[in-house]
C-alpha cells in the first residue's frame, strides 16, 4: 500500500472513530431496520418549545422552509399513494377486514397518525389525523420519528451542522447516508422472502431485481435514477421521459425480406433500467406494427404485437405470462407485409399502458359492486384510462 493511500485511510478511520457515537454513522441496515420498524409508532407530543409549524406533520408545514421539495412531492406518486383508487377499496375493507386494510396503510399511508385504527388491537386510533390520512406518503413518513428530523448528508458529505441544534428549526436534523442507499426504499418496494408470490416469484421484487443487476454492482442506487439531484419526484413508468431514458429503441428496415412491401425490425432494449422492465404487474408495454392507408388509418388484419409485461389474473391467483426485460434484455418485433389494396405505409409503435391491470381490475370491481368506495373507484378508473401514451412511433412509407 502506498504512503498516500495509507495516510488517507488513517484519516478516514480517525474521523469515523471521533464521530462513532453519532447516529449518522451507524450502519445503513441498522438505521433502516429501526426507522422502518412496522407499524410506525405515533410521533407523540411535540417538544414544548416547538412552534405550531415545527410540530405539524402536514407536508405544507415542511414546504414552508423546503418549497422545492414540497413542490416536487405534490406532483409525485408518493403524494397520490392514498389516492381514490386505494381509498375506495379501503372504504369497505376497513369494516370487513380492518387488519388487511391497515397492512395497506404501511406503505400507502405509513404514519401512525394516518391510520383510523390501531394495528393489532384494531381499536380507534387516538392519534388519527383525518386531514393527514389522504396525503399518501408525506414528508414526515420518511423524515420524522418522534418529532425528530432525519435526512441525508449535506451535498459535501458532512453530517454535522456548524450551529448548535437548539438554535435550529425543529432542533436541526440527524443526517445519515442511509437516505442515499437503496435499502432505504426496500421496505415498500420489496416483499419479504415469505411474501406473496406467483409462479415462484414474489409479486413485488424490485429491490432484489436491482440487487442482482450490474447497477447494484456499480454502486448505482435507486435514488440516483428516481431522485436525481435529490429531487423528490420519484418518476417511473408513468413518465415518458423517464422511460425513454432507460431504453434504447431502434427500427431497422430490411427491404430484401419484402421486395414488394415493407419489412422492418422494431427493437426495445433495457439499457438504463436497474430492475426488470416493467418491475410490477401493473403496466403493459406493446411493440406494435400495422399497415396504414394514405390517411393514416390502420388496415384491419395487418397488426402484429409483442407484449412486455408480467400479466396475472385479476384475483392475483395465477401468472399468465412474464415477458419483462431484465437489465440489458431486449424484445423485438419482426414485421414483413406486402403492400396491396389501400395500404400506403407501415406504422411501428411502442405503446405504454402504465395502469393496464388497474383499468381491468377497477372495471371488474365496479361490475360486482364497489360499495361505499364506488365514486372513488370510478374517478380512478377514468384516470387509468387516460394514462397510456405513445413512447415511440415511426411510419415507413412504400418505396
Amino acid at each position: 500500500m502506498c504512503s498516500r493511500t495509507w495516510l488517507a485511510l488513517m484519516l478516514l478511520v480517525a474521523g469515523c472513530a471521533a464521530a462513532a457515537t453519532r447516529e449518522g454513522l451507524e450502519p445503513v441496515e441498522t438505521f433502516v431496520a429501526r426507522h422502518w420498524r412496522q407499524p410506525l409508532a405515533p410521533q407523540g407530543p411535540p417538544p414544548t418549545r416547538f412552534s405550531p409549524l415545527e410540530a405539524s406533520l402536514a407536508p405544507e408545514a415542511c414546504g414552508a422552509c423546503h418549497p422545492v421539495q414540497f413542490s416536487d412531492w405534490r406532483t409525485s406518486l408518493h403524494a397520490a399513494s392514498m389516492g381514490p383508487g386505494i381509498a375506495g377499496q379501503l372504504a369497505e375493507m376497513l369494516e370487513s377486514s380492518p387488519g388487511e386494510a391497515l397492512q395497506c396503510h404501511q406503505c400507502h399511508a405509513p404514519l401512525a397518525e394516518q391510520a383510523p385504527r390501531v394495528p393489532g388491537t384494531l381499536a380507534p386510533n387516538p392519534a388519527f389525523d383525518p386531514t393527514l390520512a389522504p396525503r399518501g406518503i408525506p414528508c414526515a413518513a420518511c423524515h420524522v420519528r418522534g418529532h425528530r428530523r432525519f435526512g441525508p448528508p449535506r451535498r459535501d458529505g458532512s453530517l454535522e451542522s456548524a450551529a448548535p441544534r437548539e438554535t435550529l428549526p425543529h432542533g436541526g436534523v440527524t443526517r445519515t447516508p442511509a437516505y442515499l442507499a437503496s435499502e432505504f426504499c426496500r421496505d415498500c418496494h420489496q416483499f419479504r422472502p415469505d411474501g406473496y408470490a406467483l409462479n415462484g416469484k414474489l409479486l413485488e421484487d424490485t429491490y432484489n431485481e436491482w440487487k442482482a443487476s450490474r447497477f447494484a454492482a456499480a454502486g448505482t442506487q435507486c435514488q440516483d435514477c428516481h431522485m436525481p439531484d435529490r429531487r423528490h419526484l420519484w418518476r417511473g413508468i408513468h413518465d415518458p421521459d423517464m422511460v425513454r431514458g432507460g431504453l434504447a429503441i431502434s427500427l431497422t428496415e430490411d427491404a430484401a425480406r419484402a421486395p414488394d412491401g415493407i419489412a422492418a425490425r422494431l427493437v426495445v432494449e433495457s439499457t438504463g433500467v436497474g430492475h426488470r422492465f416493467p418491475t410490477y404487474v401493473t403496466p403493459v408495454v406493446l411493440l406494435r406494427a400495422e399497415l396504414i392507408d394514405a390517411a393514416g388509418r390502420p388496415i384491419a388484419g395487418t397488426g402484429e404485437e409483442r407484449r412486455i409485461a408480467r400479466e396475472v389474473t385479476l384475483d392475483l391467483e395465477r401468472e399468465l405470462a412474464d415477458t419483462r426485460l431484465p437489465p440489458g434484455g431486449r424484445a423485438e418485433l419482426a414485421y414483413a407485409r406486402r403492400l396491396d389494396g389501400a395500404a400506403a405505409a407501415a406504422r411501428f409503435s411502442v405503446l405504454v399502458y402504465p395502469d393496464a391491470f388497474y383499468t381491468a381490475f377497477f372495471e371488474a370491481l365496479l361490475r360486482q359492486g364497489a360499495g361505499r368506495g364506488e365514486a372513488q373507484v370510478r374517478e380512478t378508473l377514468d384516470a387509468t384510462r387516460r394514462s397510456p401514451y405513445t413512447l415511440f412511433e415511426r411510419v415507413v412509407p412504400a418505396r
